[in-house]
């Protein structure tokens, strides 16, 4: 399919009642924006990177009782899995959606790629003139603005504490005009990727 933009309908989905109900209005409405999003966004990426990226998309199969609060998409350059790599991520709260390059608690290695982030601190906080926003936490929607952020704090704690996160990207609001046009929303997120991949490179030094 061609994706075409989210809707109200979209966000509302986190309104839903109960596990299975909205699991599968997940699965029949957000999935495959997620597919045609993830299927153009991975070759984009992979070209960018210059080696091969995988999609993955976020099935929600470990939850038994709580219906998810957000969901997502994820490519990175493991084709098993992400969690434990370097990912980007583009996802869905009920009021906001998220583009993210992720670095979560499973990633082995966190203390070095800290240590880099924190050698090349200027690095990330050159993004502040495009608005960029960082998050210390993937289960919480909230994130701060660079430039309001103590950036060395918070690359320390990501190094030091095992379940620190930094994730790094933007968000726009549920009512942004560029989540109805499906064209304008990937090259969006394409835009915001690029300004990403030298963060993405130092990882792997």
């Amino acid at each position: 399919m061609n994706f075409n933009g989210f809707s109200e309908a979209d966000f509302n989905i986190f309104n839903i009642e109960g596990l299975m109900p909205r699991k599968r209005a997940i699965e029949d409405n957000i999935q495959p924006k997620f597919r045609a999003i993830g299927d153009v966004l991975t070759d984009d990426l992979s070209s960018m990177i210059g080696s091969e990226m995988y999609l993955h998309i976020a099935r929600h199969a470990r939850r038994t009782v709580n219906p998810p609060n957000d969901t997502w998409l994820a490519i990175a350059g493991n084709k098993r899995g992400y969690k434990k790599h370097p990912h980007f991520q583009i996802g869905l709260w009920d009021d906001r959606v998220f583009i993210w390059l992720a670095f979560i608690y499973e990633l082995p290695g966190k203390a070095e790629i800290a240590g880099t982030f924190l050698q090349n601190i200027e690095e990330i906080e050159s993004l502040r003139v495009d608005s960029y926003v960082i998050s210390l936490d993937h289960t919480k929607k909230d994130a701060t603005a660079i430039e309001n952020i103590d950036l060395k704090s918070a690359l320390e704690r990501f190094r030091d504490v095992k379940k620190a996160e930094f994730l790094i990207g933007k968000q726009l609001s549920s009512n942004n005009p560029i989540l109805k046009d499906g064209d304008a929303f990937i090259t969006f997120a394409k835009q915001t990727y690029e300004k990403l991949i030298p963060l993405y490179r130092l990882s792997y030094q």
